[in-house]
């Protein structure tokens, strides 16, 4: 009689791991420096201001070393609230809203606060793999959810992939891995969709802060009612750079917190501190700051969409892009898998294959290229490596 598998074999490896990997005792020309395009967040400190005020923190705050509050600091439960409320108007309250160890714990409580093994959960593919790894952890049935052309979901493949199991539908704008921004219009059909079958909707904004498009991303913090059917994810991570301190959130009904404050308790007891004390301090500081860091986002986004020609000129196709990620696919009779590894020693560039992101039935020609830590003229040195790159097929 066989033994069921652990949780944590029901998964793959972490692709980030397994990627980095790759790198292992590899020797890159003088000429042709590594270009790593695989790291989805800001490899810089915080603004030193920002670094000023966790030291102070540290050396002069003694709570700041011991058990916080569940669900965290009252004060940034207020202020996030706050800024949700200015965000996309609409009335929330610190009640409705909890501080995470970051946007991955914010969903991992989400999802055992709702499902139970067995159960289903929609995901839209290409998906963040991160999100996928705890559902299989959890006993959880991944459904995928086709996207269309421009890599926008699809509400009526949706709806026919709801059954009596479905707990959630998982939408993440601006997308982890391809950067499209979903429109407002969309998102605010897959609420009345979810609402409809009395499922979740869990909507991922972890990246809203570097979203091309102006304005409110959606309307649905306008409903009175919303907390019945949203889940919001957010994350101070990438805003801030406190992508070590693990500082994110969610925002539901505060029955729901009730649940989810029973998952941080067991998990981590609180979020950090320090951490929160830093994204206090940037909300209340750093509006500026955070609005240059968009601008220069942007520019980065415009020099990946200048060198479209050029990838298109060898094959490539630039099919997504937005926050910090571009979504290609390659021209070569080989998977995503093979042409990222080969893109290591053949151009000396750090991707990651569409396989990290899709089923293993899909066979993704997708590759993420993720500019977080590139400037212009180097993400426009990776167009020009990729449209050079001729693998040998020999060695995939």
């Amino acid at each position: 009689m066989s033994l069921p598998r652990p949780a944590t074999a029901r998964t793959f490896a972490s692709p980030v791991v397994e990627a980095r990997g790759w790198l292992s005792g590899v020797t890159f020309p003088k000429d042709r420096p590594l270009i790593d395009a695989g790291q989805a967040a800001p490899s810089g400190p915080p603004p030193k201001a920002l670094r000023e005020v966790i030291a102070r923190a540290a050396l002069e705050n003694p709570a700041a070393h011991r058990y916080g509050p569940d669900l965290g600091l009252p004060a940034l439960r207020e202020a996030l609230a706050a800024n949700i409320c200015a965000t996309y108007g609409g009335t929330v309250s610190a009640a409705q809203v909890a501080i995470t160890s970051g946007a991955n714990q914010a969903f991992c409580a989400a999802i055992a606060s709702l499902a139970a093994p067995g159960d289903e959960v929609l995901l839209p593919s290409p998906w963040y793999f991160n999100h996928k790894m705890w559902l299989d952890m959890s006993g959880i049935n991944t459904v995928p959810l086709p996207c269309d052309a421009h890599l926008m979901p699809d509400p009526e493949a949706a709806k026919a992939r709801i059954t009596p199991r479905t707990r959630a539908i998982v939408l993440v704008t601006p997308n982890n891995p391809t950067g499209a921004e979903y429109p407002a219009p969309l998102i605010a059909t897959f609420r009345d969709l979810a609402r409809t079958h009395g499922i979740a909707l869990i909507i991922d904004e972890t990246y809203r802060d570097f979203a091309a498009s102006t304005g409110a991303p959606h309307s649905l913090f306008t409903d009175p009612d919303w907390d019945d059917t949203l889940i919001h994810l957010y994350s101070f991570s990438k805003s801030y750079r406190l992508t070590g301190h693990r500082v994110g959130a969610i925002a539901s009904s505060a029955a729901r917190l009730g649940e989810v404050e029973k998952f941080i308790d067991t998990v981590t007891i609180c979020p950090s501190q320090l951490g929160q004390i830093a994204a206090l301090w940037g909300l209340q500081n750093l509006g500026q700051w955070v609005a240059s860091e968009r601008a220069e986002v942007l520019t980065r986004q415009a020099a990946m969409r200048a060198a479209a020609p050029e990838l298109a000129s060898a094959g490539w196709r630039l099919l997504g892009l937005g926050g910090f990620f571009a979504w290609v696919e390659h021209p070569f009779q080989a998977s995503s898998h093979e042409i990222a590894q080969a893109l290591i020693t053949g151009a000396s560039a750090l991707t990651l294959p569409g396989t990290f992101f899709t089923p293993p039935e899909s066979a993704s020609p997708g590759l993420r290229l993720a500019f977080a830590n590139l400037d212009a003229p180097r993400i426009a040195t990776l167009a020009s490596r990729l449209a050079q790159f001729s693998p040998d097929f020999s060695k995939l």
